[in-house]
């Protein structure tokens, strides 16, 4: 948490028609790993490719086919953990998780359950300026994506594409920790960017690149903090899975619909089912999906074709040496060296390119005052006009503009028109100040002879000015109005005070 503190926020309390609950969570994220090959086969993992065309003879099951570790793919697991302030076991070893389904065409999944390659970490969830919750990490571990199939293309047949068959997935498991909807989501968002910025997976939610279960539960209050002090879930409700969530709204709807189904269940004298549920977004309800599996009824046993997975620390080390500034540490920064707020650091540092840009912008300048010019101007156009802030304005431009701004020679109503002449002709910000004429007028002369001309034209305003000074902001407007916007405000704000007081 380096030098910022933070309160741990209150959970999620849901009024039942008997009592007060309180939402339990833990989160399965599983995240694609970016990479050419697959896990276990040298098929690209291509998106969006012909179905069945990425597809190696291992991925299929062909007879006689033997997998081979990909070392990309477990380095990519090593930086995941190392940037989740995880432990990273030098040994792992990888279990086959045997099930059908028309798209899993050896009858088993590769994964490791019981020797996963990163143990224990953290993450810590931002709620708000000075509010996060710090959810533990349970483990990490490698294992095959399953293909796809397709049930929308004939009335009488369903499809199977290969192509994700054998994408090597990181399965993250958070701990019990999250204690509400918008916590949850939060967690996943923190999740993503964290991985963003290590380069580990892309994010897409949409591809299915990154996807949650999410295991929910409810409790009354002060049950979850006997269940801290023992660690013996007894004390908590029997927890239902909410299957493959790909977006952060829908995450909420489901958690708050499935809380409250549990919470009337129970208080009408039933007992939850363990299960596994799907989410239903268009009636905004989860439905039962089979029964929740444990490890046995997987039949999980030491894959006979993979040895141990054993790795040197030195690797390790060195993975970590690599590693690139993460999101709190960037945060962190920003606020101590920029002086930014925590909020305008959070917007910041959401997305690894955009930091960069930030600070692109800044250049020699007023890191609080580019924040603002960055949030406020450039994001603000960029959204509408649906591109990336570093697409519709270069950093350069920025950096410029607010540099003429503090040396006076523009204003900020200026710099906001020359912003926008930028964005339509990408000229050079000061070669567009100096041919539209658009430098300030700081020529006290000049201003005080349009000053002088006004004042002598409204005799009756500088009357009513002069019983009420709140008045006088009348004739810095006409002012800035007959310099077409040039003049320095706070020259004519001196003189516009002088004249009427004098």
């Amino acid at each position: 948490m380096l030098d910022l503190t933070y309160e741990t926020p209150k959970p999620k309390v849901i009024a039942g028609a008997k009592h007060d609950w309180e939402l339990v969570i833990g989160l399965e994220v599983h995240a694609q790993v970016s990479s050419n090959a697959k896990l276990f086969s040298g098929a690209s993992t291509q998106f969006g490719a012909e179905p069945n065309s990425n597809v190696a003879f291992v991925d299929s099951a062909m007879p006689g086919m033997l997998p081979v570790i990909n070392e990309y793919c477990v380095e990519q697991a090593v930086r995941t953990g190392l940037g989740l302030k995880a432990e990273i076991h030098l040994k792992s070893a990888f279990d086959r998780k045997n099930y059908f389904y028309p798209d899993l065409p050896q009858g088993y999944q590769i994964s490791q359950l019981y020797e996963p390659i990163v143990g224990e970490g953290e993450i810590l969830v931002d709620m708000g300026p000075g509010v996060a919750r710090l959810v533990r990490i349970e483990r990490i571990h490698l294992e095959q994506d399953a293909g796809k199939s397709v049930h929308d293309m004939d009335p009488n047949m369903s499809f199977v594409d290969l192509n994700r068959t054998g994408v090597a997935l990181m399965e993250i498991v958070s701990r019990p920790d999250i204690r509400g909807p918008e916590e949850a989501a939060a967690y996943v968002t923190k999740m993503r960017q964290i991985l963003r910025y290590l380069g580990t997976c892309d994010g897409n939610m949409q591809n299915g690149n990154l996807r949650a279960d999410v295991n929910v539960s409810i409790c009354r209050p002060g049950q979850y903090e006997k269940y801290m002090e023992t660690q013996d879930f007894s004390h908590l409700g029997t927890r239902c899975e909410i299957k493959n969530m790909n977006s952060m709204r829908f995450i909420q709807a489901a958690i708050e619909y499935e809380a409250r189904r549990q919470i009337a269940i129970v208080e009408a004298g039933g007992e939850v089912s363990q299960e596994t549920r799907l989410y239903d977004p268009d009636k905004n309800e989860t439905r039962s999906m089979r029964s929740k599996e444990e490890a046995h009824d997987y039949r999980y046993f030491p894959c006979p074709d993979l040895l141990p997975l054993e790795i040197e620390q030195e690797w390790v080390d060195d993975i970590g040496k690599g590693l690139p500034e993460l999101p709190d540490e960037k945060k962190a920064r920003f606020i101590n060296d920029y002086g930014v707020t925590e909020y305008d650091a959070s917007v910041l540092t959401a997305e690894v390119d955009l930091a960069n840009y930030f600070e692109a912008s800044v250049g020699k300048g007023d890191g609080k005052k580019t924040a603002n010019w960055v949030i406020n101007e450039v994001m603000g156009r960029a959204n509408k006009a649906e591109k990336a802030p570093q697409d519709l304005v270069a950093p350069e431009a920025n950096a410029s503009i607010l540099a003429m701004v503090a040396s006076d020679e523009i204003s900020t109503k200026i710099a906001k028109e020359v912003l926008e002449i930028h964005i339509e002709t990408k000229g050079d910000p000061a070669t567009i100040v100096e041919e539209k004429g658009l430098k300030q007028v700081t020529d006290t002369g000049a201003i005080e002879a349009a000053l002088d001309e006004i004042i002598a034209a409204n005799p009756a305003q500088v009357e009513k000015a002069k019983q009420n000074p709140k008045l006088a902001g009348w004739f810095v407007g006409q002012v800035m109005k007959a310099t077409g916007g040039k003049a320095n405000p706070k020259a004519v704000n001196q003189l516009v005070a002088q004249k009427l007081n004098g």
